[in-house]
């Protein structure tokens, strides 16, 4: 699953010089950095076992994903006797093009139909699914720290994603790919999406809070909770923020000092 430190150290080195947006540099870059035995990467958290399932609908277009909504839609309609009697021709035919499309498609829609909350209820098992072998471990996870308010007992939380913009400009990531940090020492983020790395104690402690980020409440569904031992944060803001590229200089001196340990 790993790659050896050099070969990291050599793919993050080039990823400096060749990147052009600060903002992709860092969602791309911060990330993929390992120091300490106990490093971990993102996909680690997952539980790879509940993620093998039976997905008819994953290699589906959607196009034909649409073609199976309409089916339902219309049937739904249909049995209601919600559709004026001068519509139901019309939906009757959009409902006979659908099923004579998927079947010439070799796609049965009734079985999938009846397939949909199962395949969910899968689907929503393995977005939660934490590897049980990381559950209380000493770990070291680099990611973007997202600023969230204390918790019940006073205790100072952020939210630790794998790439800037999660949970603000895009949907949250999946349950077990958001962490909840509690920090013993009070640290807070300097803005949003602060590149860290973070060390500490990660238990598997599924939660769910809701509130404002940037485009207003946001439900953070976490599989994971992690106790910081230390945090190890990157400033100021990425250049595509309006700030200056400091930051990259102190990650690129990191690096640097690595590789010259690993070459001894």
């Amino acid at each position: 699953m790993h790659v050896t430190i050099r070969r990291q150290l050599d793919l993050v080195l080039s990823a400096l010089w060749t990147s052009v947006s600060g903002l992709v540099f860092a969602a791309a870059l911060v990330p993929s950095i390992v120091g300490a035995d106990t490093s971990v990467d993102w996909p680690d958290l997952i539980d790879a076992e509940a993620q093998v399932f039976d997905d008819p609908f994953r290699n589906l277009s959607e196009d034909q994903i649409d073609l199976l909504r309409t089916i339902v839609r219309a049937r739904e309609k249909l049995a209601r006797g919600s559709a004026p009697v001068e519509e139901i021709p019309e939906v009757e035919a959009r409902l006979e093009n659908a099923l004579q499309t998927l079947a010439q498609a070799g796609i049965d829609a009734d079985d999938l139909i009846d397939l949909r909350w199962t395949v969910a209820g899968l689907r929503e098992t393995a977005a939660n699914a934490g590897n049980p072998a990381l559950d209380g471990s000493e770990v070291s996870l680099a990611g973007f720290a997202i600023p969230a308010p204390p918790e019940a007992d006073g205790t100072s939380t952020v939210y630790l994603v794998e790439l800037a913009g999660m949970c603000s400009h895009t949907p949250p990531p999946p349950p077990n790919q958001l962490i909840r940090v509690r920090l013993s020492d009070g640290w807070r983020p300097d803005y949003m999406h602060q590149p860290v790395r973070i060390r500490g104690r990660v238990h598997i402690d599924p939660s769910e809070r809701v509130f404002p980020v940037v485009d207003g409440d946001v439900p953070m569904k976490a599989t994971w909770r992690l106790d910081a031992d230390s945090v190890e944060a990157f400033t100021p803001k990425p250049r595509a923020e309006g700030a200056s590229s400091d930051w990259v200089e102190q990650l690129r001196a990191q690096l640097k000092s690595r590789r010259n340990s690993a070459d001894e």
